[in-house]
Order: structure tokens, then C-alpha cells, then sequence
């Protein structure tokens, strides 16, 4: 990943083989695990997860979504799963992520800023901070009813992610309450690296919908081409 990388399509919350399949022929280029969370609740088992991983060889980059905080628990957690990649969500200091940088320089590591109403000082100071240590943010949600950091099914601010976009020296990757509807409108005020999906394309029974897949990368791809 680096800093001329445009149109990235994240999706997360993977529920099973079948599932990862159907989202990689959609046009999702990127899949994560969400384990060892705060808020949420785990789709999969760490095994379950592996196990998908392994089935894709190198086809598909899945990466692991974590609250963990310490680098140690990080790299044994990505070498369990057989992943490269990882999207931190905790409150990791600078001295974690420099020690898991030193320990894994290999490693694709994405840190979140979570966006609340009015802390736009607060996520700059964030990014000066450790942009020299990531490969990306993500932007998310944060969810003062819940708590939650992020999967929240919520938008905030985008005038504050074309901010972030504009300051970042790294990609920036737009999530928070995406769906097939507003992809397209947050691309083009955003101008982001890449998005990332999770409830947004979702059914009512709790799996990642076909059509609603293909739509949203459909929107995002039109989205991207058109900020070009």
C-alpha cells in the first residue's frame, strides 16, 4: 500500500467460505476478520478464519480487524490467521507500533482515528503522530450510545474525513455507515484512498448480500473513476 493507491474496496465481517467467494467475485479486493473486539461480537473463530484464509492461498489479501493493543498479541494473532495485513482499532501507543514495525516491517499496518462531532484537533494531532508508523488510516464512527469505535452502521462528519484526506501522508480509507445509497456521495466529498463496507451491505439475515455487493462496488468503481 502506498501513497498513490486510489479506489481500494475494504470489506469486513466475513461469516464463511462461501461468503469470502461471493464477496471476492464481486470486486472486493480486500477481506477482514474482526477478532478479539470490545463492543462486537465475533462473526467466526480464529480457526474458522484461518481456515478461509489458507482455502485463498495468495487470490485474495485478508487482513484481521483487532481492539488488541500490544504488539506481541498483534503478531501472534496475524501468524495464526496467516494474514499480512492488520487494521488496529485500540488504543495503541506509539511505542507498540513501533515495536511491532521493528518486529514485523513486512507487516500492512492501517490505524483508525475515530471521528466524534468535534475532534478534528484531537485526530490531526493522531495522524502526526503515527503516520510515519502505518501504511493507512481508516476513518470511522464513534458511537456515544454504545461506545462503540467503529462497526457502528453510523456516518459522522465527512467534511472532517476531506480534512484528514488532505493532511494525511498516507492513504486514507473512508468507512462508517457506507451503503449501495451513499458510496458514490462520500466518495466525492471525501476523496478517499479506498472505502470499507460492513453492515451496509448486509440482509436481514445478518449475511453480505450478492446484489447489494455488486452494487456497492459498481457505485464505488463509477465513484472513483469519475474523482479521477
Amino acid at each position: 500500500m502506498n501513497t498513490t493507491e486510489k479506489g481500494l474496496l475494504h470489506v469486513a465481517g466475513i461469516i464463511d467460505l462461501a461468503e469470502a467467494n461471493m464477496l471476492i467475485a464481486s470486486g472486493f479486493e480486500f477481506l477482514g476478520f474482526p477478532l478479539m473486539l470490545d463492543h462486537h461480537k465475533e462473526d467466526l473463530s480464529i480457526k474458522n478464519a484461518s481456515a478461509i484464509v489458507a482455502e485463498f492461498d495468495n487470490r485474495s489479501t485478508f487482513f484481521l480487524i483487532t481492539y488488541l493493543s500490544k504488539a506481541s498479541a498483534i503478531i501472534d494473532l496475524c501468524r495464526q490467521l496467516g494474514v499480512g495485513m492488520v487494521q488496529l482499532h485500540g488504543d495503541v501507543s506509539v511505542a507498540e507500533l513501533q515495536q511491532l514495525r521493528s518486529a514485523t516491517p513486512a507487516l500492512r499496518i492501517i490505524k483508525s482515528l475515530i471521528v466524534r462531532h468535534d475532534n478534528f484537533k484531537d485526530l490531526r494531532d493522531e495522524l502526526a503522530r503515527f503516520a510515519p508508523l502505518v501504511d493507512a488510516f481508516i476513518t470511522d464512527t464513534f458511537d456515544p450510545l454504545t461506545g462503540a469505535r467503529g462497526a457502528t452502521g453510523k456516518t459522522h462528519d465527512w467534511n472532517i474525513n476531506r480534512k484528514i484526506v488532505e493532511i494525511s501522508p498516507v492513504p486514507v480509507i473512508l468507512a462508517g455507515g457506507l451503503n449501495t445509497d451513499n458510496v458514490r456521495a462520500a466518495i466525492a466529498a471525501v476523496h478517499p484512498a479506498g472505502v470499507d463496507v460492513h453492515t451496509g451491505i448486509e440482509s436481514e439475515d445478518g449475511r453480505k448480500s450478492p446484489e447489494f455487493s455488486r452494487r456497492f462496488v459498481s457505485e464505488a468503481c463509477a465513484a472513483f473513476a469519475a474523482s479521477a
